[in-house]
């Protein structure tokens, strides 16, 4: 047994829910990094693990700016990059979203500055997939600069 594999029970680090993603790319682009969005679904594990192991320790330390959007959530008002009324489960369908969780990697317009991470995949190479991703989103802001 690898002693990197990780628990369904990971540690509750928070995740700030997705509010006015305008506000929050170009919060994260001022800063010279992409806005992370993690696209999750209520009782699911994976995403568990995924924001208690990475993200929500990475946004705790200062490292990303990130923030989730759930996927089936109709009620909850949100701001999509445009500043345009929605929700998670429209942001998600309109992102093409089938599977949480799924990461993706966005400018102040929107667009995705690396490949999204979708499902969890193997425990132990989910961190090198996330720094790799995070390293192509920066290289690819800093050239449209």
């Amino acid at each position: 047994m690898s002693t990197t594999t990780l628990s369904a029970r990971a540690p509750q680090s928070a995740l700030p829910t997705a509010a006015s993603l305008q506000t929050e790319a170009r919060t994260a682009v001022a800063r010279g990094e992409p806005l992370v969005v993690m696209v999750t679904l209520a009782g699911c594990a994976f995403c568990d693990v995924v924001r208690g192991h990475y993200l929500g320790p990475m946004q705790q330390r200062g490292e990303v700016v990130a923030v989730q959007v759930d996927m089936l959530d109709r009620r909850t008002a949100l701001r999509d990059v445009q500043g345009h009324p929605t929700t998670g489960y429209e942001l998600a369908r309109s992102w093409r979203v089938r599977v949480a969780p799924t990461v993706l990697f966005l400018d102040d317009r929107g667009r995705e500055l690396a490949e999204r991470l979708e499902g969890m995949g193997v425990a132990d190479f989910y961190g090198p997939y996330l720094e790799q991703r995070l390293a192509q989103a920066r290289a690819q802001l800093r050239a449209r600069r």
